[in-house]
């Protein structure tokens, strides 16, 4: 068709991947990107340096401000209150509307809300959207002399060291036994659990949030947690997780569950209505390792440039690939590539794991029971992506990749070559032929050393 608009709801990563591909592949067809939250796409994992006053919002932004237009992709700041499936047109907050022929809802997350008596106060937030950093920089003033935030995920230790940054103690709410120890196995949750103890963060394991408390103006005074702890504070962060940003989506035609649900084009269930990214649903895991939903910056991106090839040629189902994830923990850097479960059955998987005796630098290997590769975490020093991806997919044996590991080794020469402690390590546990690597003249000159 012609001419056809297509109207991406949300510039986020998922969203605006998606228009760029289609203007890419398409010189004619007509683009139009909505968001009330911000008129131009921004890198919401840099939102905490600009709280922490690294940067300016602005800098965020990873386009100038001409690239749009000159590539011809039409920016709409406006909020949509309301979708006409019918009608093919879009409803917006000034009563205002827009028609389309193909709709990309491409809506994001909300941060989760349980219920909880009080969650409403003022001073009460969570930490997802451009709003929601402009209020917590109001939430945050002098004023505030603890903060406690309720959620154990990766948005809830951003939000430690944000705060923290600022110089104000953190009472940190986790209802599992470890840190994120429903993702990470138990030594990588003590990891970075001791981390976190030693930035003075109270961190409180096992705790859950059973009401806050307000002033007499409205604003929170404390909470009082399921141990029956009353903790004064004047900030209380909601991190508990994200869920599908689709709540105005639900009562109409299109099929909602906890996201839009879609299938491996990412077709919904009303034809030339697509979602991506973090608002869709899976009708079935694109892989036997993946989830329905998947909320990361990566998978985001892959969304987009997946259905913009769907909506301009031959569609071709998603497909992932091999997991891998990152994220930082204060100061230590966290990489994940493959399958490594919080927990798994030793008689069917074999795990290598070592620690520096730092107990902030650390390797773990998942091995199946023929010892080939499932996947792999790491913490404190960095790894290549493109190693992993390539062992991980043809199946290499636990003792060809420690014996390639030096291969992987993204820091730079004058950094501690921890890869030859790690093969030492894996040795005299597992055995093999490979000779551990020995340090490099340049290494021992200028003592670069575990």
């Amino acid at each position: 068709m012609a001419n056809r608009h297509i109207v991406i709801l949300g510039n986020g990563i998922a969203g605006i991947t998606c228009a760029r591909h289609l203007r890419k592949k398409d010189d004619q067809v007509r683009i139009s990107v909505i968001s009330g939250e911000s008129p131009y796409f921004f890198s919401r994992t840099a939102l905490m340096y600009v709280f922490m006053g690294h940067m300016k919002f602005e800098h965020t932004q990873p386009y100038e401000s001409w690239f749009w237009e000159k590539n011809r992709i039409e920016l709409i700041h406006q909020w949509v209150t309301e979708v006409d499936f019918s009608s093919k047109k879009l409803i917006f907050s000034t009563g205002n509307s827009l028609d389309y022929d193909s709709l990309v809802l491409a809506t994001g997350s909300k941060p989760n809300k349980f219920g909880w008596p009080g969650q409403d106060l003022q001073g009460v937030q969570g930490l997802y959207s451009k709003q929601d950093l402009e209020l917590m920089e109001k939430n945050t003033g002098p004023e505030v002399q603890r903060a406690v935030i309720v959620g154990g995920g990766l948005i809830g230790i951003e939000m430690a060291e944000m705060l923290a940054y600022k110089k104000i103690p953190v009472t940190f709410l986790v209802r599992e036994k470890g840190f994120w120890d429903n993702v990470l196995p138990k030594e990588e949750s003590e990891l970075v659990g001791r981390h976190i103890h030693e930035h003075h963060i109270d961190l409180r394991l096992e705790t859950e949030l059973k009401e806050i408390l307000s002033d007499s103006k409205g604003r929170v005074r404390a909470v009082v947690t399921s141990l029956g702890d009353e903790i004064s504070c004047e900030f209380v962060g909601l991190t508990a997780g994200v869920s599908p940003n689709v709540d105005f989506l639900r009562n109409t035609e299109l099929k909602v569950n906890r996201g839009v649900k879609v299938d491996a084009f990412f077709q919904t269930n009303i034809p030339d209505v697509y979602a991506i990214g973090d608002c869709a649903e899976f009708e079935n895991p694109p892989a036997a390792d993946r989830r329905n939903i998947e909320q990361v910056w990566y998978t985001g991106r892959m969304h987009g440039e997946t259905l913009a090839h769907n909506l301009c040629k031959k569609p071709v189902p998603y497909q992932p690939g091999i997991w891998f994830n990152s994220a930082k923990f204060l100061d230590i850097e966290y990489q994940t590539y493959g399958t490594v479960p919080p927990k798994w059955d030793d008689s069917k998987l074999k795990s290598f794991y070592w620690e520096h005796a730092s107990g902030k630098i650390s390797f773990r290997m998942l091995m199946n029971s023929a010892h080939q590769i499932l996947g792999v975490n790491n913490f404190g020093f960095r790894l290549r992506h493109e190693f992993f991806d390539e062992a991980i997919r043809e199946k290499w044996s636990g003792e060809k990749v420690i014996s390639k590991l030096d291969k992987a080794n993204f820091d730079p020469e004058f950094f501690a070559p921890y890869y030859m402690e790690i093969q030492k390590a894996f040795k005299t546990q597992f055995g093999g032929k490979f000779q551990p690597a020995k340090k490099s003249f340049i290494q021992k000159l200028f003592g670069a050393s575990v």
